[in-house]
């Protein structure tokens, strides 16, 4: 081999490993000190994330925010559940109705009370009190607000979500209207406006998603509460399905606008280093399964409103929460074909 040759080679191997440097390294810092994550952590976490029986369970509560009447009020409730061993990752509704016997109220009262009480003390007591209903230890909280909710939608340009069911909601409140007098209007129609979603896939920004999942009031079965969390979860996965994309473009710009949106919108007790160890197992996994649980209105019932302060509320059939208990894990650990509350 001839001295020119084996300078081409130490060139190229020079140039090769110089490109990679300079391609990785912009990226490699990105993880390391604006997301402050270990990679070594990451592969070999130890004890890094909570888990009992090796299942995490992370509830996501989404509240209004901003000058709403009652902004600490919990319009979306969600908990995602990861199974380490199956590879599982299911997502659970729970309507606001909810009642909680420890608190007295509402369970969309739970974070507010917390809040009320004590500075960051609504993710503590909305876990608990989330986990009580559910049967389940929720070890993480994230709460988003829907204020910035559709700043993080409109970045990512929109998003595609599959409407199942049309509906129109002659009633969805105009925000900044919460107190106006209407002239004199006793129904207060000055305060609302209609909004129709038509079946079918259709593209959202975020002011349209934000409707999408707030809808209260959707003439039918879209009006109750267990639609309004199988429209919740819809969008959660858009979401996903957008963040996902963004992160396999590896633009590293735009993962830095997406992560500065993200940390503003939400509050958390789970840090990056936890999130970043989960995403590696099931970025890993061989038999990763997503599946959205809903609960059936049938597994609640309406009860008496004089014995609940006056208030609409739901509670399982015949107040029996341990069988309650038992169907939430059945939905959550089997394929849920199986799962009957008789």
């Amino acid at each position: 081999m001839n001295a020119k040759f084996k300078i081409g080679i130490l060139a190229f191997v020079i140039l090769f490993i110089g490109t990679i440097y300079v391609t990785v390294k912009p990226y490699y810092t990105f993880v390391t000190r604006t997301l402050d994550i270990s990679i070594w952590k990451t592969f070999f976490p130890g004890n890094t994330v909570e888990t009992v029986d090796n299942k995490i369970n992370i509830l996501l509560l989404g509240i209004a925010g901003g000058d709403h009447e009652g902004p600490n009020l919990s319009d979306s409730i969600m908990v995602i559940h990861y199974d380490f061993e199956t590879n599982k990752l299911s997502t659970i509704g729970l309507p606001r109705d909810v009642w909680s016997s420890t608190l007295k109220q509402k369970i969309n009262t739970a974070y507010a009370i917390g809040e009320a009480k004590q500075k960051n003390g609504g993710l503590k007591l909305a876990k608990a009190e989330v986990g009580g209903i559910l049967g389940i230890p929720i070890e993480y909280g994230v709460v988003i607000s829907f204020r910035t909710f559709n700043d993080l939608i409109d970045y990512m340009g929109g998003i595609e979500v599959q409407v199942e069911h049309a509906f129109t909601d002659k009633e969805y409140p105009i925000e900044g209207k919460e107190n106006d007098e209407c002239n004199g209007d006793p129904e207060y129609r000055c305060r609302y406006k209609t909004v129709t979603f038509e079946k079918g896939p259709t593209k959202m920004d975020g002011e349209t998603a934000l409707i999408f999942v707030r809808s209260r009031h959707a003439i039918g079965s879209e009006g109750s509460d267990f639609a309004r969390s199988k429209r919740q979860q819809l969008v959660i996965t858009a979401i996903k399905n957008n963040i996902l994309t963004i992160l396999k473009k590896r633009n590293l710009n735009e993962l830095t606008g997406l992560y500065e949106i993200l940390n503003k919108l939400v509050e958390r007790d789970i840090n990056n280093q936890q999130l970043a160890i989960i995403t590696k197992d099931i970025g890993t996994a061989k038999n990763f399964l997503l599946k959205n649980v809903t609960l059936p209105a049938d597994y609640f019932e309406v009860p008496s409103s004089v014995d609940y302060n006056g208030q609409y509320v739901l509670i399982p059939p015949n107040n029996d929460w341990d069988a309650f208990h038992e169907l939430v894990y059945c939905l959550l650990n089997t394929s849920g074909d199986a799962c009957s509350r008789n």
